[in-house]
């Protein structure tokens, strides 16, 4: 947060010891790094390095995975075995034992009036120095009989004599992500030491006070102290509350700023639209545009009339058409005498696009060039595409108009923005296959207009799907042979290139290339496809297929995205449970391009009725959204969208499910924004953006 924290208060606490240990801080932030505080320091800072815990801000946000009930206090008369209580009582008498065997135990004899219980602790003889007998302690354990007496085996314990609320023995007791060398306990202790000096902090809220009024949340630093050491259920509960909005609003906060700086900074020539010319255009191509391309299309054309310049996100499912739309809009800029660059996230899909948008735009006089690391056509087309090269190399069209990037949650924001800078006054259209749930979208790409394809061209038949027993593998096998003897295609998919050791019902795309070739197709052409072959292998492979020089393409997912063979009509899916449904949807779009009947086989080892369960989801859903939908709720986002590789923070408390919530919190955030663009009436939040941008992405 970088909000300050200043001492008042002189006499001896957690904080004061930063004096006594010569660290001679006046003011601490929440962007402290944790290894400036005393009893923490470079050791433990390590340490909680492998817990994402950098600064004071990271630990305050390390929230508990969950909570033990330790609300009921159990009078020593009343323990039974076999059950975990929670107690407290005088030491009558520690000591240690040395058994025959040289293990170390240490027992100590509490009584609480009502009866006297053993504690036992193993190899831990330093105990007898920091529990001293008389002393009034909290504990909290399983009881067991050790010895022939009802004991409680290794419990927590603390000391109830110094007047401080206990924490780890009484009450909902946070348990939190730990790694080596960091327990709970020891978590519990930092975080308690911190939290209580309340008294000599200032926090600046990150909630406007109108939002914290509205939904009567308690203000940050007492929500910090109830979501880590909650008095009841309903305090924890409220505190969640909190901090799930914060984390979405915070989130929404961002993107719409950037948004709105976007806005503010980037200005272009708006660009007159030559109706008549597009309308030929149009007229030109070999089907009828759908509704959807349309809508789409008229959405993009008023962002390019517009001086400030278009930051649009064209999402549609598999084979919906986003191509031909990137081509629309690439000739409607390359009329006003501007370049186009289009980037896809391989090879093999920048040179599909490449023969795609080239067949398309050359009649009528538009050249397409390629740049890749394996090819590299003419630098002056007026549409170049290109893989990632294009970042790093010193290439730059002299008048770069719109930019186009495929896949575009596969890239970073930092990638994203050196794009930009290629193109200084530049429009910016991005297009996605993978099916983004709208609220989702909303609270990620905040800062992106949005056009969605989701209607299917026309001739398209649903692709029937099936979770195909292990013991019907042949009959598979023979359907795919029918199908190619009647003039069509296949793929196999595998999810490795060769056999993992620790998977190894899991079949790899090179055993079974050996395997369909030699036993079971031998009399086919079947072809071998991964990501380690070069460059130009990948598409020499890739164009035998197209041109039905082969039967059969075995692959790895290199082929998930893009990749366009409307002969192909049958899909086999090899450990199919290694995937998500989202991503199974988009190997399975392979198939089904033309007005063939196409079908999809999913084969998987495991028998697990879980996974079967969400296989069969495949079998009678077609929409990409719905299945997406699933797969956050089944998985996560991050596995889905590869969060992590675009600079997004996994969520901790929300959930992109929440539409109630993400509605909400966009509605807030959105407020602030427009009322107050620079966050000057809001210190704390202007100082997460602050730190932000000079944190690497």
């Amino acid at each position: 947060m970088g909000s300050s924290i200043h001492i008042r208060s002189h006499k001896f606490n957690y904080l004061s010891a930063i004096f006594e240990h010569n660290f001679r801080l006046k003011v601490i932030t929440l962007n402290t790094p944790i290894g400036k505080f005393p009893f923490i320091g470079p050791t433990y800072a390590t340490r909680l390095k492998k817990l994402n815990i950098d600064n004071l801000k990271d630990l305050f946000y390390h929230f508990p995975a969950k909570y033990e009930d330790r609300q009921v206090s159990t009078r020593i008369s009343e323990v039974r075995a076999g059950e975990k209580v929670s107690l407290e009582g005088v030491v009558w008498e520690i000591r240690n034992v040395r058994t025959k065997y040289g293990k170390n135990l240490t027992f100590a004899l509490i009584n609480d009036g009502s009866g006297s219980i053993n504690c036992v602790w193993f190899n831990q003889p330093y105990l007898t120095k920091s529990i001293k007998q008389g002393q009034k302690l909290g504990f909290s354990g399983k009881s067991e009989y050790f010895n022939a007496n009802l004991s409680l085996v290794s419990p927590d314990f603390e000391n109830l004599d110094n007047k401080t609320s206990p924490i780890h023995t009484k009450g909902l007791v946070p348990i939190y992500p730990e790694t080596a060398g960091v327990t709970s306990k020891w978590l519990r202790s930092r975080l308690s030491n911190l939290l209580s000096t309340s008294t000599g902090l200032k926090i600046y809220e990150v909630l406007p006070m109108e939002i914290v009024k509205k939904y009567k949340f308690a203000n940050w630093l007492l929500s910090m102290k109830n979501i880590h050491f909650p008095a009841n259920l309903n305090e924890l509960e409220r505190a969640k509350e909190r901090f799930k909005f914060e984390e979405l609003y915070l989130i929404q906060v961002r993107a719409l700023k950037r948004k709105a700086e976007w806005s503010k900074q980037a200005k272009v020539q708006p660009f007159t639209i030559d109706q008549e010319k597009l309308l030929k255009f149009i007229a030109s191509l070999p089907f009828d545009l759908t509704n959807a391309q349309k809508r789409s299309i008229k959405e993009i054309i008023g962002d390019l009339g517009k001086k400030t310049p278009m930051n649009r996100l064209l999402q549609g499912d598999v084979g919906s058409g986003k191509t031909v739309i990137a081509a629309l809009s690439s000739y409607v800029v390359i009329l006003q005498g501007y370049n186009t660059v289009f980037m896809a996230p391989t090879e093999i899909l920048a040179n599909q696009h490449f023969k795609t948008l080239e067949t398309i735009l050359n009649p009528f006089g538009i050249s397409v060039g390629l740049q890749t690391s394996a090819r590299k056509t003419k630098e002056d087309a007026h549409l170049t595409v290109g893989t990632q090269a294009l970042l790093f190399k010193n290439w730059q069209p002299k008048t770069l108009g719109l930019i186009i990037i495929d896949e575009q949650q596969r890239f970073g924001v930092a990638q994203r923005a050196i794009l930009r800078e290629k193109g200084v006054f530049s429009h910016f259209l991005t297009m996605s296959a993978t099916p983004i749930p709208r609220t989702m979208a909303l609270t990620l790409w905040g800062d992106l207009d949005f056009s969605v394809l989701d209607e299917m061209p026309s001739g398209r038949q649903r692709i029937k799907t099936y979770v195909v027993p292990k013991e019907k593998r042949d009959k598979a096998y023979n359907f795919i042979r029918k199908e190619i003897l009647e003039g069509r295609q296949a793929f196999i998919i595998c999810p490795f290139i060769n056999p993992s050791e620790t998977l190894s019902s899991v079949r790899s795309a090179k055993q079974e290339w050996q395997k369909l070739s030699s036993e079971v197709f031998p009399d086919l052409k079947v072809e071998l496809l991964h990501g380690r072959l070069s460059s130009s292998q990948k598409q020499s492979i890739l164009e035998k297929f197209r041109r039905r020089e082969a039967d059969i393409l075995v692959s790895t997912p290199v082929v998930e995205v893009g990749i366009d063979i409307p002969n192909a009509a049958v899909m086999m899916i090899e450990g199919s449970d290694r995937f998500g449904l989202a991503q199974l949807h988009q190997i399975r779009g392979r198939v089904g391009r033309s007005s063939n009947q196409s079908f999809c086989f999913l084969f998987t080892e495991n028998d697990s009725p879980s996974i079967l369960s969400r296989l069969r989801h495949l079998e009678k859903n077609s929409s990409g959204l719905s299945l997406a939908e699933l797969d956050l709720k089944l998985r996560g986002p991050g596995e889905i969208f590869g969060l992590a590789q675009s600079g997004f923070p996994p969520l901790k408390l929300a959930s992109f499910m929440d539409k109630e919530l993400i509605k909400k919190t966009h509605e807030a955030a959105k407020k602030v924004i427009d009322a107050d663009p620079e966050l000057e009436n809001s210190p704390s939040l202007q100082e997460i953006m602050r730190v932000e941008k000079t944190t690497p992405d």
